[in-house]
């Protein structure tokens, strides 16, 4: 059993104020295998402390010094990826494949992509005679979620450091590891003290103490709709900015032009990568009605392809299990309600998959013939499960595409002129035109409850900035 005990407050490691503990377990064995500290208010008042007291001097430092820090990041998660990535695996499940290629590059990527944004910036704007400046808002508070651990403390940690603010760090409970070491190499980097701190802890211990503190000018959160409400009902008070990346029910549209067996196929493994538990995920399939039974077929044949393994053995494309017991139970409801309200089961259903007698291990599963009303169209499920809803036509698909309370991603498959027009139509933050690859420099948020604020690129930066007006402005 590792011990991960201290948190890393003004520079050091630091025991907590009031010893308490809990063990991290590992989702694929069903077995502790480390033990972290809980955090309390006490805690966190410390960490708030330090970072309010390093921010008049961090925020006056020079764009290249930032840069080189976050290049310096990126340069130590690159030194420690094998690392990382068993850290990432072991804690959450993702398969060892899935953590080398994607879970911890992406997180080291966003240091890099934010040190070049930075290093453009245009801090100050002359119209007439007003100065508009950009400055950095100021004490952080970050909570950030299990699902893809490193590459979202990444998208807050680095523009955080490039505005020149000051942090305090939770991440989840269920996945802590990665920070711990990320903290490591944060402290290695030569990041001052005060200027990132973290505290391991729960919701109500930590984060809600975090959320509600006088002296945390900006809260960015990354979880559930339902955690994000408590988030900024916590944060009120104070009126602190709150940034929020929330729960989706992403569509996927295959527009009757598209290489349908390509398209039904792609949007299936995309699905299933990373065991479902991504929040953009294209978890609702829109198909048009005369070709329901040849993608039900595709979408049959890919699902049942998809290989389930140990996170340590799986090869590339299988999936590992649900990253916790709740989730895992939530996956297995939600799987029966989508039986009973009457959707056909294509592929997978509930329970473990065949050879798991252990392990929170879904079954990829698929529905077909699922009108958009039923619960499994409207909630997240958060698992390795699509649902196909067919449709009349293009206009049909887009009404029930943006009839959902989320909005966070959207896919369209078909003919380039066509499916930029549909993507144009659907309300949702970050829209894929047939299968295009991630671009860190484009933003990342939502519409609706999924959330407010954008991560990634420059406008993720922007989150971390306030406008300053200077009237009468005369330059030198």
């Amino acid at each position: 059993m590792k011990e991960y005990l201290k948190f890393y407050i003004n520079g050091e490691w630091v025991d907590p104020v009031t010893p308490k503990t809990l063990e991290v377990e590992n989702p694929a064995t069903e077995e502790n295998f480390a033990v972290i500290s809980l955090g309390s208010q006490a805690d966190v008042d410390k960490a708030v402390a330090a970072a309010k007291a390093a921010f008049p001097a961090f925020s006056q430092t020079t764009v290249e010094y930032r840069a080189e820090l976050l290049e310096k990041i990126a340069a130590g998660i690159q030194a420690r990826l094998p690392e990382l990535a068993e850290a990432v695996s072991t804690e959450m499940g993702a398969p060892m494949w899935l953590a080398n290629a994607a879970q911890v590059p992406a997180g080291m990527g966003h240091f890099g992509t934010t040190a070049a944004i930075l290093r453009n910036y245009k801090w100050e704007e002359v119209k007439g005679t007003t100065l508009l400046r950009k400055e950095p808002i100021g004490v952080c508070g970050f909570i950030t979620p299990w699902n893809w651990p490193i590459n979202q403390i990444a998208c807050k940690v680095a523009p955080a450091i490039a505005a020149g603010c000051t942090m305090v760090l939770k991440p989840s409970e269920i996945a802590p590891i990665d920070a711990m070491i990320l903290t490591e190499i944060i402290h290695e980097a030569g990041v001052p003290k005060g200027v990132f701190n973290l505290v391991n802890g729960d919701g109500p211990g930590v984060g809600a103490t975090l959320s509600a503190h006088p002296d945390v000018d900006m809260m960015s959160f990354t979880g559930s709709t339902r955690a994000g409400v408590l988030v900024a009902q916590a944060a009120a008070p104070t009126v602190k900015r709150v940034a929020q990346e929330l729960g989706g029910k992403s569509p996927n549209i295959v527009l009757p032009g598209a290489d349908l067996k390509k398209a039904v196929s792609g949007g299936i493994i995309q699905m299933m990568t990373n065991s479902g538990q991504s929040c953009n995920a294209p978890s609702r399939m829109f198909v048009q009605k005369d070709q329901q039974d040849e993608a039900i077929a595709i979408a049959k044949a890919t699902a049942e392809s998809v290989k389930v393994m140990m996170p340590a053995e799986a090869e590339p494309g299988a999936i590992g299990p649900i990253s916790n017991a709740n989730q895992y139970q939530k996956v297995q409801d939600l799987i029966q309600k989508g039986i009973e309200e009457g959707a056909t089961l294509v592929a997978g259903g509930p329970g473990r998959p065949e050879g798991f007698n252990k392990g929170y291990f879904a079954r990829p599963t698929v529905f077909a013939n699922v009108t958009n009303d039923m619960t499994i169209a409207r909630e997240e499920i958060f698992g390795p499960v699509l649902v196909m809803i067919p449709y009349e036509d293009v206009d049909d698909a887009v009404k029930m595409a943006n009839d959902t309370v989320y909005g966070l991603a959207g896919y369209v498959q078909g003919p380039e002129e066509e499916a930029n027009k549909v993507a144009n139509r659907i309300r949702a933050g970050q829209i894929q035109v047939n299968g295009a690859r991630p671009d860190f420099t484009a933003p990342f948020g939502g519409y609706g409850q999924s959330g407010n604020g954008r991560e990634w690129g420059e406008e993720g930066f922007e989150e971390f900035l306030e406008v300053k007006a200077v009237i009468g402005y005369k330059a030198a």
